[in-house]
């Protein structure tokens, strides 16, 4: 079969190295210079290795994608970084049994209620219990008031903002219970990874049309029509591993009613400022949450204190992470002032952030995060549309999971399986 994919992250890479993989004639279509998606990355000609324009690792149970890398030889680090909370104006482990014992601000038996409750979520399979329960009113309940507004509610409010009561206990539960302590990463970059799996693709003679964007697809006896801004193709079957709305957007052959569904679900935007450092910002710190709610980002992902700044020219690299809604001001703010507003809560963890940086990057992405509310599974999209031979799969439908290129990959190997049959 001659077969397209729309998109070359790492659902439509894993589709397009299955399916070729059969024999099929396979074509993917990706609008941007790259191949990678959301782990799209990017290299200064003094780095040997390509940095993500967001932060990204796995988890050492993220199966898929690293059973992916062994099949494919390709070699992936596999380290213990430190993780941190920024509270009441300190940075405090916590990320193991001792760190929690020796947490100032929890009594013994708040230590016992977290350790417990989280214990629970971290060994609990069936999280079907959990469907119709929010987050964090089931916090409230189980991990107590002090416990949830010195910890759980500051996160929440930091990354989901105005949704932050409607986030449901399977997102949570999927967090708590995927999370290691070793983290993973592919040698060389996500973009470098996302490279070899293309060169597969080619290697098996399909193609990868970089800078190419689609913009309708039609379904006429039986084929699929793909147009584009410069030629029209015609396919078997197509797969669209595009955002859902964007889906929406280059087919008007959907029914109203399944568009109606695909955008009721709601997304953030991400938005990562890069700050490219001449010392480190933080001590043996890789990631660290904030809590005061008064800072403007959610987190700080300081990279070279995972993966060894000898890879990026002896640099040090800082994220500073936010999920943000569509509306938020600082998605069309310009990179000098909202890097200028980013330094100022800075100074509060290291006065001397301003004189250590070199240069910054700011990048933005629509469609990062879904907004995973009670009963998700409702509106969770599947891979079969209204159109026989066009089938979806995107980040919308990780489900219990997050998103993340472990289960873009797994999405990749359902939907290849299912187009193939």
């Amino acid at each position: 079969m001659k077969i397209a994919i729309l998109g070359a992250g790492f659902t439509g890479l894993t589709a397009g190295l299955r399916l070729s993989q059969k024999g099929h004639e396979i074509v993917i279509f990706e609008k941007d210079e790259n191949v990678g998606g959301l782990a799209i990355g990017f290299q200064k000609k003094n780095w040997r290795w390509s940095l993500e324009k967001a932060y990204h690792h796995w988890f050492t149970n993220d199966d898929q994608i690293l059973n992916l890398a062994r099949e494919l030889n390709y070699p992936v680090l596999i380290k213990r970084p430190k993780t941190k909370i920024f509270i009441k104006n300190q940075i405090l482990d916590f990320d193991s049994v001792s760190s929690l014992l020796n947490f100032p601000f929890f009594n013994f038996l708040d230590k016992v209620r977290f350790a417990l409750f989280s214990v629970f979520l971290k060994i609990t399979n069936n999280y079907l219990q959990f469907e119709n329960k929010l987050a964090l009113t089931w916090i409230r309940k189980y991990f107590g008031k002090k416990i949830t507004n010195l910890i759980w509610e500051p996160l929440f409010s930091a990354k989901f903002n105005k949704y932050k009561e409607n986030i449901s206990l399977v997102w949570f539960w999927a967090r708590i219970k995927k999370r290691t302590p070793k983290l993973a990463y592919p040698s060389g970059g996500f973009k470098n990874f996302a490279e070899k799996i293309a060169k597969e693709i080619e290697n098996n003679h399909g193609q990868i049309l970089l800078n190419t964007e689609v913009v309708n697809l039609s379904e006429k006896d039986e084929k699929v029509i793909i147009l584009t801004k410069n030629n029209n193709y015609i396919f078997d079957k197509v797969i669209v591993s595009l955002p859902s709305f964007i889906f929406t957007k280059i087919s008007n052959q959907l029914p109203k009613k399944y568009m109606k569904k695909l955008i009721s679900i709601d997304h953030l935007h991400a938005l990562n400022l890069i700050l490219i450092l001449r010392k480190p910002f933080l001590k043996n710190t890789y990631w660290l949450n904030i809590t005061d709610t008064s800072f403007p980002f959610l987190v700080l992902v300081e990279h070279t204190n995972f993966i060894d700044k000898q890879n990026y020219g002896k640099e040090h690299i800082l994220y500073i992470g936010n999920y943000l809604t569509k509306d938020h001001p600082y998605l069309t703010m310009s990179k000098a002032k909202l890097q200028k507003i980013f330094v100022k809560h800075l100074k509060k963890i290291n006065p001397d952030i301003q004189k250590i940086i070199k240069e910054s990057y700011l990048f933005s992405a629509p469609f990062a995060q879904p907004i995973v509310s009670k009963n998700y599974h409702k509106k969770m999209p599947t891979f079969k549309t209204p159109l026989r031979n066009v089938y979806l799969a995107n980040l919308d439908m990780t489900y219990p999971w997050d998103r993340g290129t472990n289960y873009a990959v797994e999405l990749g190997e359902k939907v290849a399986k299912l187009t193939n049959d």
